[in-house]
């Protein structure tokens, strides 16, 4: 069922009043990013009326769109998977939004990886399904079959049927002695191969498995969907992605506003609501440093909102660096956890409204890697130590999807019409001069440096689509990552939150950030507790969700998806 903008915007924009605020409230959550939200429906569904407070003027963090010159165009949702109907993600979303959202599985191949300046291109495609993935590979690599079994094996291992991944909620979860005890003994890592495999690099794993350097780069490829370059990826990080894809590809149908929009009455229905342009600008303390509520920007003036509890989905920098008083920021159980994180890479996005369907423009439910060359580390580290300028003019990788092509209902919302997304990286510190100016009216140099990045962006682009031409153009703009930090409120302009190196996913660290803070009454949600994008912010929802509500709920994903199983076997005579 689809429904208009202007219903949509009634859910989605609820501007915020302090007459509006729920009165008893149970709990306030800072951000409405998925982790905010998911974590908002899930006490929702036992009762507990929440207020989700959002800084921009829409709902969604990185799952809202925003529409230029008629073209809708998605931020932060690509492609999601895990999706099959029975499986613990697919019940737990369709739970989340009352079974009203709908997926659309993308083209297979989902991926394609290309390598190689124009005069010496080759392409890679990548396919889903556990068997056709490492058929289609051996067919591209002949005499590589070793080593893509190889590949293949370790990837499983490493997720192991999720285990893996459990223990690292576990150990946020249980009680801290428990998790200190598991962490110290060295029992976590050799309960775990993912806690194991976990301090090798990706490049390290991949170098031993083969010579040929393509086949490097497409064991590889996929690094730019949490933000580490391959030598200073967690090899454990990158099998989880490579499985989440396993099984396909999806994309939300009528595209990445449906997610909030679904998600949103159910707050509402338990007495709830979900308010925007409400800038928290600190969290309140009583003097036994218990958090007792926040403090909301309306103009000029601090508008206070209690509750028993704070959530913050704003991420751990923002939380502790901003939100809280500075004699609370400067608690050694604060500064031990923020020591142990860094700042994630800043993300670079161009936007691209096109005239034409997307059979004129040859674009398909698919996602393009674009590389300037097969050597990874070496391409990502010479751009980002770079100057700005010489940057600019040849950014290394690029990830090229069209949301139009993937959403089945784009062709009646906006017929002849399509878009293209492109996101790559960029250093915050090349744009950080003008963050501090209005967000529309930047100056002419940041213009200018935009500009040169969207040239060199478009020559990549129509290299590989020939048919998309610049009087095809309608609307092109690029956010950088200090538009990030202004909608997103991302401190350096980072897309996938705290930094996801190998450092990362030590089982110390595991154990020390976690959904309790050292504050009593607030708690942290999102891609900071557990892992970035969508499925980890989520999975920081259902963490944190679980120690709220004092009970499992990662099992209980799983208990439903057996169920589900169960009942939909009977259902088909089975």
């Amino acid at each position: 069922m689809l429904h208009n903008r202007k219903e949509k915007n009634k859910v989605l924009k609820q501007g915020f009043l302090a007459s509006k605020v729920p009165e008893n409230l149970d709990a306030i959550i800072i951000g409405s990013g998925i982790g905010g939200l998911g974590l908002a429906v899930l006490m929702a569904k036992v009762g507990k009326k929440v207020l989700v407070l959002e800084q921009h003027d829409r709902a969604g963090g990185c799952c809202h769109t925003f529409t230029e010159k008629g073209f809708e165009f998605d931020v932060g949702i690509h492609y999601i998977g895990d999706l099959l109907e029975h499986k613990p993600f697919r019940c737990m979303l369709d739970q989340m939004t009352n079974g009203q959202l709908q997926w659309e599985p993308l083209e297979n191949p989902f991926d394609q990886v290309v390598l190689g300046p124009p005069e010496n291109r080759r392409q890679y495609p990548i396919y889903s399904g556990r068997t056709r993935f490492p058929e289609e590979l051996k067919k591209c690599f002949p005499g590589e079959e070793k080593a893509i079994d190889e590949y293949l094996k370790l990837v499983k291992v490493g997720f192991k049927v999720g285990r893996g991944i459990w223990l690292l909620a576990m150990l946020k979860i249980c009680p801290v002695p428990l998790a200190k005890f598991l962490v110290y003994t060295g029992l976590a890592k050799r309960l775990s191969f993912f806690f194991k495999m976990a301090s090798r690099s990706l490049t390290e794993v991949v170098n031993e498995l083969t010579e040929n350097k393509d086949l490097r780069a497409v064991f590889a490829y996929i690094f730019g969907t949490y933000g580490n370059m391959p030598k200073d990826a967690s090899f454990s990080m990158h099998s989880l992605l490579v499985t989440h894809y396993l099984n396909g590809a999806w994309y939300p149908k009528g595209g990445a506003t449906e997610i909030a929009y679904h998600m949103i009455p159910i707050i509402e229905k338990a007495g709830g609501a979900v308010l925007v342009r409400a800038p928290v600008n600190r969290i309140l303390f009583n003097d036994a440093k218990e958090a007792y509520g926040v403090s909301v920007m309306k103009g000029q003036e601090e508008v206070h909102i209690r509750a028993p509890m704070v959530i913050s989905n704003a991420g751990i920098f923002n939380t502790y660096q901003k939100l809280l008083p500075k004699d609370l920021q400067a608690m050694p159980a604060i500064q031990k956890q923020l020591s142990m994180m860094k700042n994630g890479e800043g993300g670079l996005s161009v936007f691209l409204g096109l005239t034409g369907t997307k059979e004129e423009l040859g674009l398909k439910a698919d996602n393009y890697w674009i590389f300037t060359e097969n050597n990874f580390d070496e391409l990502v580290e010479t751009y980002l130590k770079g100057k700005r300028e010489e940057s600019a003019k040849s950014v290394p990788l690029l990830f090229v999807a069209s949301p139009s092509a993937k959403d089945p209902t784009w062709e009646e919302r906006s017929p002849g019409k399509s878009t293209l997304s492109l996101v790559s990286f960029a250093n915050y510190e090349w744009f950080e001069e003008w963050k501090d100016d209005k967000v529309t009216n930047r100056g002419p140099e940041y213009k200018e440096l935009k500009q040169a990045f969207i040239d060199s962006i478009l020559e990549v682009v129509m290299g590989v689509f020939p048919k998309i031409t610049r009087d095809k153009i309608e609307y092109v703009d690029a956010g950088t990552p200090i538009t990030n930090t202004h909608y997103i409120g991302a401190p350096k302009g980072e897309i996938y939150g705290a930094d996801h190196g190998v450092a990362r996913f030590s089982p110390e660290l595991n154990a020390t950030v976690r959904p309790q803070t050292p504050l009593k009454n607030l708690y942290l949600t999102g891609q900071d507790v557990f892992l970035c994008g969508f499925a980890g912010a989520l999975a920081g929802a259902l963490t944190c969700g679980s120690v709220i509500l004092n009970r499992n709920l990662h099992l209980d994903a799983i208990a439903l998806a057996k169920q589900t199983k169960f009942t939909n076997a009977k259902l088909k005579g089975e």
